[in-house]
């Protein structure tokens, strides 16, 4: 009810800037039964969008700290890894990677005996996290290079193997600091989650799309499209800063 009611604000106000009949607002109106209905059914994919972000969020950052970890490694063959992964990875478009992984990976899973179908959902999920994961692992390492050497050196002074060295001494630290490009990868996903629109999945954009078919007011819809997603980016920028805060990520000196 909270989403409902910040995106109802903007919408009256936009309901009420011309009367001049090029302009359909009543689409969206939440004071008219036809655009409250019209409004209920572009949020009800917001689930779907938060839901697919999330999951893709986390598995990018399991996946993004296992590939940088190679690329932090004293022997070259290691390194030569996580870069293979990172370049690859990185230019792929999205979209062909979400083609690739719903339409294609079906196959070569049949070619090996395997019977796994991938819905539109985790083709999402899939896509969004192997793209995202590639930047997720150079934050990481970056983050890590970030920290003195005396550290790990230290660390090693008390006895203290390579995990538990990452573990306890280093990612805590290095967690800090990376938190702010960690959330701005968080919005990307979320962003980039309207792609999934183009398989069927029903999240925010797809919602728009299929309202606009029935309407024909692509102007409105589209600018509660957007108010939605500016909406969700504000609601996580606020989340991340109270983090910041409660992590001293935000100190200065």
């Amino acid at each position: 009810m909270k989403k409902l009611l910040l995106l109802a604000l903007p919408i009256l106000a936009l309901s009420g800037c011309s009367s001049s009949s090029t302009w359909g607002w009543y689409v969206i109106n939440p004071m008219t039964p036809g655009g409250w209905i019209n409004i209920k059914f572009l949020i009800s994919g917001m689930g779907d969008t938060i839901l697919i972000s999330v999951i893709a969020a986390v598995l990018s950052i399991v996946v993004g700290l296992v590939v940088a970890l190679p690329g932090l490694s004293k022997k070259r063959g290691w390194r030569l890894v996580n870069r293979v992964y990172v370049e690859f990875i990185r230019s792929i478009p999205l979209l062909p990677m979400l083609f690739w992984v719903f339409y294609g990976l079906p196959i070569i899973f049949r070619e090996m005996g395997l019977n796994i179908p991938i819905d539109p959902f985790w083709g999402a999920v899939i896509t969004l996290a192997l793209s995202d994961s590639a930047f997720t692992a150079e934050i990481y390492r970056a983050g890590i290079q970030s920290i003195a050497k005396g550290q790990t050196e230290a660390a090693q002074t008390i006895g203290l193997n390579y995990l538990q060295t990452m573990r306890y001494v280093i990612l805590p630290q290095a967690i800090r600091r990376i938190l702010p490009p960690l959330a701005n990868q968080f919005i990307y996903i979320v962003k980039m989650s309207a792609f999934a629109s183009v398989i069927g999945m029903q999240e925010l954009t797809r919602r728009a799309n299929e309202l606009v078919v029935t309407e024909y007011r692509p102007l409105e819809i589209y600018t509660l499209l957007i108010l939605e997603y500016l909406v969700l980016v504000l609601i996580i920028s606020a989340g991340v800063r109270w983090l910041e805060r409660r992590m001293g990520s935000d100190e200065r000196g």
